[in-house]
């Protein structure tokens, strides 16, 4: 049992070794300056730039957060504080059934609605009356990194949402209770006693969330428009986040030399990524439940 504990542990260790060493052929090539700073991504010609990628996935990551961490805090401070017993009951089974909806599904929903959505209402809405940076683009699709944002937005929804309402469940009703003794309100004992006090909490929920989007793929890929070497400007501008590249590109054109040496190099960018954002949420968890314990 132990050796499979083991074995199970030294699985994202053996991961990562191995991503390292297929992708060492093209570090001792390229400098990794020109991989992660370059835009250039030209195979044939040798030029594996995965600076467009990287920022297409840092695009798509921020607006999914901006739009997720806002409302998903909101809905977990009425599930946790305000709902009733019967309204919690109904509401909690509803969110792990969408943390449990195949990201195939979210793709598909994001090109019959989300797409059509930014195409037809919001961009024009933005570009005519915020003619400036972020809203200015060329492109007319709908296939955007806003589009993938808001379509992640919603699968990291369930995440953050059921951490930050266990966090505000931690608090103990005793600090509630003296902040409403000394004349505060109910909104008032949340905002100021509350979410002080599960603020790292909380922060752990973003990290989490963080993560999770981070790494998705099909429903990225699926709308975010993809367009290759293209560095994305604006929230309109299609973006080609790093996960859709690894599941578009790796097993074609395997004969051009450093080619999967690149995909694999971007696989391992990702994986050290997310298990670095996973540790920092986790751990931060774990800190709080042992300061409760």
């Amino acid at each position: 049992m132990f050796g499979l504990c083991l074995f199970v542990f030294s699985l994202v260790f053996l991961m990562a070794f191995g991503l390292y060493q297929k992708s060492k052929p093209i570090l001792a090539i390229i400098s990794l300056k020109d991989l992660l700073f370059s835009s250039i991504w030209h195979p044939t010609q040798g030029h594996f730039g995965l600076g467009s990628f990287i920022a297409g996935t840092f695009w798509v990551t921020a607006i999914a957060v901006i739009i997720a961490v806002p409302l998903s805090i909101l809905t977990a401070i009425y599930i946790s504080e305000y709902a009733s017993g019967r309204v919690r009951s109904f509401a909690k089974p509803i969110i792990d059934l969408l943390a449990g909806i195949s990201p195939i599904i979210f793709g598909v929903w994001g090109i019959i609605a989300v797409v059509p959505l930014v195409r037809d209402y919001l961009m024009p809405f933005f570009t005519k009356r915020f003619p400036f940076f972020p809203f200015v683009s060329d492109n007319y699709t709908g296939f955007s990194a806003l589009t993938g944002g808001i379509v992640l937005a919603v699968m990291t929804f369930p995440i953050i949402i059921s951490v930050v309402e266990e966090v505000l469940r931690t608090v103990p009703f005793e600090i509630r209770e003296a902040s409403l003794a000394l004349g505060a309100t109910k909104w008032q004992t949340i905002k100021y006693v509350v979410l002080k006090k599960a603020r790292p909490g909380i922060i752990a929920a973003v990290i989490l969330g963080v993560s999770r989007a981070f790494g998705e793929t099909m429903a990225v890929l699926m709308v975010a428009g993809c367009a290759m070497g293209v560095f994305p400007k604006s929230i309109f501008d299609a973006a080609y986040p790093l996960p859709a590249l690894i599941a578009n590109t790796y097993g074609e054109m395997m004969s051009i030399p450093l080619y999967d040496a690149a995909v694999l190099l971007a696989a391992f960018i990702l994986l050290i990524v997310t298990a670095l954002f996973n540790m920092v949420g986790w751990g931060i968890l774990l800190h709080i439940e042992r300061k409760q314990a």
